[in-house]
C-alpha cells in the first residue's frame, strides 16, 4: 500500500494531540519558585492572572473531559477541522470526525468524514476494508504515537498518562514568562477574558523531548516556541484555547466539560498496524 498521504492525516491527528498535551506538569517547580518571589512583593497584576489561570486549569482538570471543536491549520491551506470529544481524565484519549478530503485519505475510506481514535498512545483511523496488505479485511488503521512524535517525544508523552489534557497546556501558560492580559472579549456567544504567553524551552518541562528530539515531527520542523491564548469564561473554564508553534496554529473551542463517554480502543480484531510503514516512510520526519 502507497503510503502518499501520511504526512497529511498523520500531522493533522498529531497537531490535536500535540496542542492538549504539549506544556506538562513540571511547571510544578517553576511554581513554587514564583510562589516564593511573590511573597516577598506586593501583589501585581502578573499575580492576579496566575490566580485567574490557576482557578481555570484546575477546574478543567477536575472535570476530566470535554466536547471540544477543533482548528487545524498546517500552514499549507485551508484549516481543516476535527470535532469530537477529548479526555485526560484517565489517560489522554481523543475521539473526533475529520473531512475526508481535506486530509486526503480518499483512498482509504468513501465516508465523507473519518473518525479517528487516539488511546493508550496510538492513533485509529475507521476506515473501509482494504482488498489486500496489512489493512486487508480491517475496519480501523493503527499507528503508533512513536511514528509520529518519535521515540524521544512518545516517550514523553507516555509519562503524562493519566495527566495529559487541556489542563497541562493551561499549566504551561500559567507558569510562563510575559503573561498577558488582553482584556474582555466575547466568543462564541460568551463573555471571556482572553491571556496570551509565550512559551520557550525552558517553559515545556518534560514535554521538551517532543519539541527537540531529533526524530520527532514537531524537533524536525525546528519549532522551539509555542504562542498560547486563552479565553477564559464563567466558572472559570476555558471557551477557547489557540496554540502555535511554527507554521501550526490549533485551535479548540470547548461546548461542554465532563459526562462523555469513555473512549476505548477498537476490537484488536478489526485493526491493522501500519506503525512499521509509516517509520520506514520518513514521512514525518523526513
Amino acid at each position: 500500500m502507497k503510503l502518499r498521504y501520511t504526512a497529511a492525516w498523520v500531522g493533522l491527528t498529531a497537531a490535536a494531540m500535540f496542542t492538549a498535551t504539549a506544556c506538562g506538569t513540571e511547571g510544578a517547580e517553576k511554581a513554587s519558585e514564583g510562589a516564593e518571589k511573590a511573597a516577598d512583593t506586593a501583589v501585581s497584576k502578573a499575580d492576579t492572572i496566575m490566580a485567574a489561570l490557576s482557578r481555570a486549569t484546575d477546574r478543567t482538570e477536575e472535570l476530566g473531559s470535554a466536547e471540544v471543536r477543533t482548528t487545524t491549520d498546517l500552514g499549507t491551506g485551508e484549516p481543516i477541522a476535527m470535532d469530537g470529544t477529548y479526555s485526560w481524565g484517565d489517560g489522554y484519549a481523543l475521539d473526533v470526525a475529520m473531512d475526508t478530503e481535506a486530509v486526503q485519505m480518499q483512498e482509504l475510506t468513501d465516508s465523507p468524514t473519518v473518525r479517528t481514535l487516539f488511546v493508550d498512545g496510538a492513533y485509529y483511523y475507521d476506515i473501509d476494508p482494504q482488498p489486500a496488505g496489512p489493512l486487508a479485511g480491517k475496519e480501523w488503521m493503527k499507528i503508533d504515537g512513536s511514528a509520529i512524535f518519535g521515540e524521544s517525544g512518545a516517550a514523553a508523552f507516555s509519562g503524562a498518562a493519566g495527566g495529559a489534557g487541556p489542563a497541562d497546556s493551561m499549566k504551561g501558560l500559567k507558569y510562563a514568562s510575559d503573561v498577558e492580559d488582553l482584556g474582555a472579549e466575547t466568543v462564541n456567544g460568551k463573555p471571556t477574558t482572553h491571556y496570551r504567553a509565550v512559551l520557550d524551552g525552558e517553559d515545556l518541562g518534560k514535554f521538551k523531548d517532543a519539541f527537540s528530539g531529533a526524530d520527532s515531527m514537531l524537533g524536525s520542523a525546528g519549532v522551539d516556541s509555542i504562542t498560547m491564548d486563552i479565553w477564559v469564561g464563567e466558572k472559570d473554564l476555558p471557551v477557547r484555547l489557540k496554540q502555535e508553534f511554527g507554521t501550526m496554529t490549533v485551535t479548540m473551542d470547548f461546548d461542554r466539560f465532563g459526562a462523555t463517554e469513555k473512549i476505548v480502543a477498537p476490537p484488536a480484531r478489526e485493526v491493522g498496524d501500519l506503525t512499521e510503514e509509516v517509520k520506514d516512510s520518513g514521512a514525518m520526519t523526513g
